[in-house]
């Protein structure tokens, strides 16, 4: 028995030291394992069965952040201090750069990856407050091109990527698609205690989304959501207990392609234009039909009639006791593990 327990005492000493292995500190000061964060995971082998955690120390880290690699945490030491920031327009990237992959502050495509208590900018349109003509040799059709300080920059942006658990983070950029989670196949993305803030479209999943005790600031009088949903019929976007502010006159959201929004227990600001989710001018059809369901949203200074409770009218008339992140998700992940 004695042997028994000694056995079982250096198994279990063996594990700490494997957890303690898996978790890098990262301090821009020099007092941790790696002084960035792309060091920190570089130094990971690609994959592994559990997650490996990085700690990220308070501090503004000037990089910009490609994770390709699975089960992964990204853990900063406070949200509000612990801050990753670039400056990148997505139209001057593309202009030469084949396609979107490192056009974020934060880049993606690996799968079983946590964001937890960072804030992520992206500062273009803040450094940059003319328009700026830059050389297009990508695009021999338009070898010049003029960027707006407003035009589509990304604060987080994935490629390949799904099971994506993002908490306790801030992600602000100053034109649109801040927040954009692209994998309309197979992505799964799960947002919990966030703040997002932008202009058009600022926070567009692709695939199947939840977010929960989120705040969105929008600047654009067009559209603060944004969704596409066309790679299956049963694919939606799902926000709970969100709050939505913004500019006069901001609109709650619109689509290009078929999409599904769920609003549940969501409340929206006095100076919310008065416009449904809409599918936007440029759009080239969808398949599906609008679907936009509400249920308990509310506006200060009173409520539009066009976001009454209409979840009845859903596939399949879900009970809103059993709308979570499970069922957002169909069931092919639970984000609450």
């Amino acid at each position: 028995m004695r042997k028994l327990t000694c056995i079982l005492c250096l198994m279990f000493c063996l594990q700490l030291q494997f957890v303690k292995a898996q978790t890098i500190v990262v301090d821009a000061t020099g007092k941790g394992n790696f002084k960035t964060i792309q060091d920190a995971i570089n130094s990971l082998p690609d994959s592994a069965a559990t997650d490996r955690i990085i700690l990220i120390k308070n501090g503004t880290y000037r990089e910009k952040v490609s994770l390709t690699k699975h089960h992964i945490v990204l853990q900063g030491e406070d949200e509000k201090n612990t801050i990753l920031t670039q400056s990148i327009a997505r139209e001057i990237w593309l202009c030469s750069n084949h396609g979107d992959w490192g056009v974020a502050t934060m880049n993606v495509s690996g799968n079983d990856i946590t964001l937890k208590n960072l804030t992520i900018l992206n500062t273009y349109g803040k450094d940059v407050t003319r328009d700026t003509v830059v050389n297009c040799p990508n695009m021999p059709a338009t070898p010049q091109k003029t960027v707006k300080p407003g035009s589509h920059q990304m604060a987080l942006r994935t490629t390949a990527a799904t099971r994506l658990k993002v908490i306790n983070c801030t992600f602000r950029a100053y034109g649109g698609d801040t927040v954009s989670p692209w994998n309309v196949k197979n992505g799964l993305y799960y947002f919990k205690d966030c703040t997002m803030e932008g202009y058009v479209d600022f926070y567009c999943p692709r695939g199947r989304a939840y977010a929960e005790n989120c705040t969105f600031i929008c600047h654009s009088p067009e559209a603060a959501i944004w969704h596409d949903g066309s790679a299956d019929e049963n694919s939606k976007t799902v926000l709970v207990n969100c709050k939505f502010v913004g500019d006069n006159n901001f609109k709650l959201g619109r689509y290009h392609l078929d999409s599904q929004f769920y609003l549940v227990n969501c409340s929206f600001a006095a100076n919310m234009a008065d416009a449904p989710i809409y599918q936007a001018a440029s759009s080239k059809g969808v398949k599906w039909g609008q679907r936009t369901y509400f249920f308990n949203c509310h506006k200060e200074n009173g409520d539009y009639s066009w976001f009454k409770n209409n979840l009845a009218t859903a596939p399949g008339s879900p009970d809103v006791k059993k709308i979570n992140a499970v069922w957002a998700m169909d069931n092919k992940w639970n984000p609450y593990y």
